[in-house]
């Protein structure tokens, strides 16, 4: 048995020469596992299921390596293999991997093997929302406290494309998915969890597996280890409660909660080790909405862990605009804006937009289901919206969901803000945007916040933002 298949955790100075890798999947990481061992000599099979004229990115990016391809399928020669790597967006259950499994050939990912070879200590966080903008605010508070600081993980390109560059006193901070966690044998030595709404149930199998999954960020830890969790989360809450592995911090904007960070009488709290200092007033914050507070807190009770003064917190924060997709505003045209929050993939990141907002809104809303529920969305969006359109995939649930929530609204005489013709069909985004220009009034906030995956239409929320920046800008 060679060190690659052993399952203990990889060495930084282990051969790879010669070993026998199958790569499943060749989305970022799986390009990034790929290219890094096939560079240092391992035989390296790469499988997915599109074919080849869906993949030019990736194959371009390894043209260079000796590779062998099984495109458009996963044939069962591909598991004549050492060790294989599994992207995060394909699921352990696939017939190819059960079998790998029935045959015992291990089974890994690009985050563990990245876990395993670097060098500096890691900062990694997880949630159900909030993930991108807090990693990426803890990100610019370390380098404005003159540290040297690498942002990936979930977000950006793979690290390991950089691990060579990485040094043993550089600051790693890592966004990190479910999809990414679930497997994972290792713990960032400071982790976060945010928060725990349902979310991903499409992929895993319930709601508990989704927390089993969530959870696995401070499985690992030891007792030289911080673990950052959000009060005001339920669920977060739980795990914070009944966590005993390092040392536990917290961060709330309901109450102070020490050690961590919190906020009281309009100002930014902080308490690490000594008295509570204030990191800046919250009129300094220029991220929109309560949810944005909450990630602002987190990103400061993370990087005091990490031991980031308060100065430079507050000059970070103070210049943080947010991240793109994430409540962007895209443009103001005839006194109505146009927001761009692609990234809410569920009701839940949806419904966290429309609190942010006491401007009339038209919404715009669909994409792909993911198995979640549409109720309680559905009666704020009543409460919330002038107008709602529709597209994509999942537009007519969405619809029968708003309208049990005027059911429920008439039997309980609630008065709505939307009335039911106001709730308009647009098969695309394109026809959606058209729509919302003739439905909205100066004053309006045009919203795009689907509350669906982007897979029906798109590779990612990402490129259906873009594609919304573009609709907006031609108007």
């Amino acid at each position: 048995m060679t060190e690659a298949e052993s399952g203990r955790p990889f060495q930084p100075h282990m051969s790879w020469q010669g070993v026998r890798v199958t790569v499943v999947g060749l989305a970022r990481e799986g390009t990034a596992v790929a290219r890094f061992l096939a560079a240092r000599g391992a035989e390296v099979t790469a499988t997915d299921m599109k074919p080849a004229e869906a993949l030019a990115g990736a194959l371009s990016m390894l043209r260079s390596f000796p590779i062998r391809y099984a495109l458009g399928g996963h044939p069962d020669w591909v598991l004549d293999a050492d060790i294989i790597f599994v992207s995060p967006g394909v699921p352990r259950t696939i017939p190819l991997l059960v079998e790998a499994v029935r045959r015992g050939i291990r089974l890994s990912s690009e985050t563990e093997l990245f876990f395993s070879l670097c060098p500096a200590p890691i900062i990694g966080i997880t949630g159900s929302s909030g993930k991108t903008t807090t990693t990426t605010l803890v990100g610019e508070i370390l380098k404005t406290a003159g540290e040297r600081t690498w942002v990936g993980g979930n977000i950006g390109d793979p690290l390991l494309n950089y691990l060579d560059e990485i040094g043993p006193h550089d600051r790693v901070v890592m966004e990190l998915s479910s999809f990414q966690l679930e497997h994972l044998r290792a713990s960032p030595h400071i982790a976060a969890i945010l928060n725990i709404t349902p979310n991903h149930l499409d992929r895993h199998e319930s709601m508990e597996a989704y927390i089993n999954a969530k959870r696995q960020i401070v499985a690992h830890q030891g007792a030289g280890d911080t673990a950052v969790f959000g009060w005001d989360d339920p669920a977060a809450r739980r795990l914070g409660e009944g966590y005993s592995a390092g040392r536990a911090m917290w961060f709330s904007a309901a109450e102070p909660r020490r050690p961590g960070a919190w906020a009281e009488q309009g100002a930014v709290l902080l308490e690490v080790v000594g008295p509570a200092q204030r990191v800046c007033g919250l009129e300094d914050i220029r991220l929109r909405g309560a949810h944005n507070l909450l990630n602002v807190l987190a990103a400061c009770a993370i990087a005091g862990a990490a031991g980031a003064p308060a100065d430079a917190m507050r000059v970070a924060i103070s210049s943080f605009q947010g991240v793109p997709h994430r409540l962007e505003l895209v443009r103001e045209w005839n006194g109505v804006q146009f927001v761009n929050d692609s990234i809410a993939t569920s009701p839940e990141r949806s419904m966290a937009a429309l609190r942010s907002f006491d401007e009339p809104i038209i919404l715009l809303a669909g994409g792909r289901d993911k198995h979640l529920p549409w109720e309680e969305w559905a009666d704020l969006v009543l409460r919330k919206a002038r107008g709602v359109i529709l597209f994509g995939e999942a537009a007519g649930l969405i619809e029968r969901a708003l309208q049990r929530a005027f059911e429920r609204a008439a039997e309980s005489g609630c008065r709505c803000r939307l009335s039911p013709e106001n709730v308009r069909p647009a098969v695309t985004l394109e026809r959606a945007v058209q729509i919302a220009s003739e439905m909205a009034e100066p004053g309006d906030v045009v919203l795009l916040s689907p509350g669906g995956t982007s897979y029906d239409a798109y590779t990612d929320f990402v490129e259906r933002g873009e594609h919304f920046r573009k609709l907006v800008k031609m108007l």
